[in-house]
């Protein structure tokens, strides 16, 4: 595979994710969501995409024209989407399935997966149980705030299912996910306990209406570059769960 600017990927080895910054004849340099950098040489198989091992090269300038879409990856073009798998991915709220739709929504409309929101998760073990998770229908579950000793985390370890993946971030709030650089801001406020994390951030921002906030921040995300590593981290690898080819066939 063509290693062109822009294709994420991760290398077996170290487990370093990032996309191709660039690439010479015998190596290829990868910069991860927070800008780090790191270089690797071109060796077979030596780099997983979407969990799949690849061998990249250095790409042609034909290569280099082809278009990706805001996850990274690159646009497949003339495909319908497909009919919606039996597999879904939950999230908390309407917030998070919009970003994650901002993000990834060409790659799951090509792998014919749905994003659904849960609107909380306080009922969690008992949701999971009505899913009726199989082999053949995998459930992938994304979760606000799951932090060592927070009640997302008590939540999440009384669901106990091999069919079942549950993946994390560490943020409050979905919003603070997104870089704040891409907000044009030079971090997210400190909000003191027991006030509302979004009221109180609208607050510290002279911004009155938590809704117009959220609109900024939807508005400032246009690719993965937009959002840090632990969401990224956390959404592919719930991908790759339920599309695994023995998951999901066609419901």
């Amino acid at each position: 595979m063509a290693a062109e600017a822009g294709l994420v990927v991760e290398d077996a080895g170290s487990g370093f994710c990032g996309a191709v910054s660039g690439c010479s004849k015998d190596s290829v340099t990868l910069q991860d969501g927070r800008g780090n950098e790191r270089v690797f040489p071109l060796l077979a198989g030596a780099f997983l995409l979407a969990g799949t091992p690849v061998t990249l090269a250095r790409p042609t300038a034909k290569a280099a024209v082809r278009r990706r879409t805001a996850s990274g990856s690159i646009a497949v073009t003339g495909q319908r989407a497909q009919v919606a798998k039996a597999s879904r991915i939950y999230v908390e709220g309407m917030h998070d399935a919009a970003l994650v739709e901002r993000v990834w929504g060409d790659d799951l409309r090509i792998e014919g997966v749905v994003v659904e929101p849960l609107h909380g998760i306080d009922d969690l073990p008992a949701v999971v149980r009505d899913f009726q998770p199989s082999p053949l229908r995998r459930l992938g579950i994304l979760v606000d705030h799951l932090v060592p000793g927070s009640k997302e985390s008590r939540i999440v370890a009384d669901v106990a299912d091999p069919n079942v993946l549950v993946t994390g971030h560490p943020y409050v709030d979905i919003w603070q996910a997104v870089r704040p650089s891409a907000l044009g801001i030079p971090a997210w406020p400190s909000v003191p306990p027991g006030v509302s994390w979004k009221e109180g951030v609208c607050a510290a921002l002279g911004i009155g209406d938590p809704a117009d906030m959220w609109h900024r921040v939807l508005g400032a995300v246009t690719s993965y570059a937009d959002l840090e590593s632990p969401l990224l981290g956390a959404v592919e690898r719930l991908i790759d769960w339920v599309t695994e080819p023995a998951s999901a066939p066609a419901s």
